[in-house]
């Protein structure tokens, strides 16, 4: 007697990605479009801060630079005045004309890796202001603001779930996607509509059309920030910090402690999602004319670009530090610890000594700050992030415009693919899943979660009569 089984269909696959996207946007969506938004804004935050906060980044005066030592005690002399408690934690020289250094110190209540920078015209050391900066970028209010948006939604680490959750799914929601694309260039009949809007269409098929362009020219820049977003994020981050570890992948640090045990490291996430380590106020005495001594060391020992910091030892048996912090092209990375009581170099790492995977995550995440390539970088992050939420809202009109008549919601993709899949294809889709909740905890146990669901369904789903 021959079977009456149903052979597996030939595109259980594409109709598994079409359920898949669906329903991960349909859920994600809103994330997605929040970080979107968030991260357009954060994208040109860089350039908004240089005309928010002019007053504080100019120096009016042209004379030539007065010593460090003249500049770090008219920022003292102003912190006794106004924040009396406070305690240099480092100091940025002024990296170009124009430009003012900043003399930042530790104070309470301010958020972790944030210090609050007096404003020094290197010129006439006279003080131009004060505020609270974040991290290795110096980041001002402004940009602060909408990072905390953007990272946490002032949540804390509740809020950083959503990041995660909207970081990981871009990158899945993105590759399913193309996949559906790719399926759909054997059946168009103009290809310039794969990547061109068809405006001759109207309704669903037009909206659609204008989902599928954008995602194609926005693809790319995708799956870059969900790459380097999930380095920022709570369990993914951890995960791929333990494997960086575990390849030696890690950017080195120099050694701070004068006895050789202990190190220090500004971070690569340092000045967007998370800063790196500040230090707290020298514990040893330190005076303003060290900052000139320590200087001098560094730029003997390599130390050249404009861009550095200048952090006293956090203890009295570890160096001062002095490292390069240019983010822009080409990155300046070299750092030097120096002995207090000898003016010596005492440890020194280079861009050079960098493993190839460390000095990529360096770039991308340079990159995803907007900080590698200026305004530019700048500008496509923008309009790569507004294709991304443009996509999101697409997705749901899409979905209205497919309800039946006197619906409230739209149509889903229908399950199912799973039971129609061969062995093999359900056996290879398992094994992601599984890996992907190993590597990306959130999107794993969501992925796992709507197989089972689709699964569900599809078993105990009444048959049609």
């Amino acid at each position: 007697m021959p079977s009456t089984a149903t052979p597996p269909s030939r595109g259980w696959f594409a109709q598994l990605l079409l359920r898949l996207h669906f329903t991960a946007g349909l859920f994600v969506g809103p994330f997605i479009l929040v970080a979107a938004l968030s991260g357009a804004l954060y994208a040109l935050a860089p350039t908004i801060e240089q005309g928010l906060y002019r007053h504080e980044l100019t120096a009016p005066s042209s004379a030539p630079a007065l010593p460090l030592a003249d500049q770090v005690a008219a920022a003292e002399r102003y912190v006794a005045e106004h924040h009396p408690d406070d305690t240099v934690a480092e100091v940025r020289p002024a990296p170009a004309p124009g430009t003012t250094t900043r003399v930042m110190f530790t104070e309470e209540g301010l958020l972790e890796s944030q210090t609050r920078a007096v404003f020094v015209d290197p010129g006439d050391a006279a003080v131009r202001g004060d505020l609270p900066v974040y991290g290795t970028s110096g980041s001002l209010p402004f940009r602060t603001w909408i990072s905390t948006v953007h990272r946490s939604l002032f949540l804390g680490d509740v809020g950083r779930l959503y990041s995660e959750t909207a970081a990981s799914w871009l990158g899945i929601v993105s590759l399913a996607g193309i996949a559906l694309w790719a399926f759909r260039i054997r059946r168009a009949r103009r290809k310039r509509d794969l990547v061109l809007p068809d405006n001759r269409v109207t309704g669903y098929r037009r909206t659609f059309s204008w989902h599928a362009a954008t995602g194609a020219w926005v693809l790319l820049g995708a799956l870059f920030l969900s790459a380097t977003g999930i380095t920022w994020s709570h369990f993914a981050g951890d995960n791929v910090t333990a494997l960086r570890s575990a390849l030696s992948w890690q950017a080195p640090t120099v050694d701070t402690a004068l006895d050789g045990s202990a190190s220090m490291s500004g971070g690569e996430h340092a000045g967007h999602h998370g800063g790196g380590p500040m230090s707290m106020g020298a514990a040893a005495t330190t005076t303003p004319e060290q900052f000139d001594e320590v200087l001098a060391v560094a730029r003997d020992s390599g130390v050249r670009a404009a861009e550095i910091r200048i952090r006293p030892p956090a203890t009295a048996d570890t160096a001062w530090t002095v490292e390069e912090i240019k983010l822009s092209w080409p990155v300046a990375m070299n750092a030097v610890a120096v002995d207090p009581s000898t003016m010596t170099a005492v440890s020194q790492v280079t861009w050079a000594d960098y493993p190839p995977m460390a000095e990529a995550a360096k770039l991308g995440i340079n990159t995803h700050m907007g900080a590698l390539f200026g305004l530019a970088n700048q500008l496509v992050l923008f309009l790569a992030a507004l294709g991304i939420a443009a996509m999101v809202v697409f997705g749901y009109v899409m979905w209205w415009q497919r309800r039946p008549a006197g619906a409230r919601v739209g149509r889903t993709p229908a399950a199912g693919a799973l039971a129609r899949a061969p062995w093999w294809g359900t056996a290879a889709v398992v094994v992601v899943a599984v890996g992907l909740a190993l590597l990306l905890p959130v999107v794993g146990v969501t992925l796992l979660g709507f197989l089972l669901v689709d699964a569900l369904v599809t078993t105990f789903r009444r048959p049609r009569t």
